[in-house]
């Protein structure tokens, strides 16, 4: 038993088994891992989407950022548009494909200002091209906006170009932003889904993009499937080997007997004495 399951062969097979069994257990738990926390990431946006909202000087500050927790809350500012700083967000989808965000700052009552996503308009013929931009209406305005933290290349993957066309950006990369402005910018940025009074024409309102667990969880349990076959097939193909090694030895297997005799030619007998 011991020379057949510790063969050349079955050792390659064990090792193979010793690492693909661990790293299955492993793949099994990084995906149980992301599972868990897209769905606490679920559950946080459902709970802010809900929430009554509150002046936006409760969740943010200038110089500050959104509190990941705060994200998708609902937040009020009252004060005017800022046209004259407004910025366009390139490749931004809408129901018209790709296009641009228009990113207007509300110069607050308080004195602040709070970049506010207006929302989504088509691009030009070209993309250097500056489409025409609704504009927004004048005077004080009160407005409603879903908070969201400053973009940066590590939570978008992106970053500003300096190739860009005037007014045009890549991330709303607040702090940069706010460098630009003759006056403080409360941290983090607003997707407008209210205003009084309500303009027309006006920007396509940002939709919100529902988060979901997605399939983690499923492909958690297909790697511990995959663990569990592995295992089976270990077993399976050592007991195999164990069941043809008996059998072979039953046969009289001259691997397993030893040599077998090899008859004397013909005429080399020793001659019988006649009596």
């Amino acid at each position: 038993m011991r020379r057949v399951l510790f063969s050349q062969r079955m050792l390659a097979f064990h090792a193979l088994v010793l690492v693909i069994v661990p790293g299955f257990i492993w793949l099994g738990f990084w995906q149980l891992d992301r599972w868990e926390q897209r769905s606490a990431s679920v559950e946080l946006q459902q709970g802010n989407l809900v929430a009554d909202p509150v002046p936006v000087a409760e969740l943010t500050e200038v110089g500050g950022d959104v509190d990941p927790g705060d994200r998708w809350r609902s937040v009020e500012a009252s004060g005017t548009w800022d046209t004259e700083h407004e910025i366009l967000l390139r490749n931004r989808d809408g129901s018209g494909g790709v296009g641009f965000h228009v990113l207007t700052p509300l110069v607050t009552e308080e004195g602040p200002a709070l970049l506010v996503n207006r929302g989504w308009i088509q691009r030009g013929e070209t993309a250097l091209d500056t489409p025409e931009i609704p504009p927004a209406p004048s005077g004080t305005v009160e407005v409603t906006g879903r908070l969201h933290f400053s973009e940066t290349e590590e939570n978008t993957g992106l970053r500003n170009r300096d190739d860009l066309p005037e007014g045009q950006l890549l991330v709303v990369d607040v702090p940069a932003i706010a460098e630009e402005l003759p006056y403080p910018v409360y941290g983090g940025y607003a997707d407008l889904t209210a205003q009084d009074p309500v303009p027309d024409p006006a920007p396509e309102r940002v939709e919100v993009r529902e988060l979901d667990s997605g399939m983690s969880l499923s492909y958690a349990v297909q790697w511990w499937v995959f663990t569990l076959v592995a295992i089976g097939g270990w077993i399976f193909l050592m007991r195999r080997e164990l069941s043809e090694a008996r059998e072979a030895e039953a046969a009289g297997d001259p691997d397993d007997r030893g040599a077998v005799p090899v008859a004397a030619p013909a005429g080399d007998h020793p001659r019988e004495d006649v009596g």
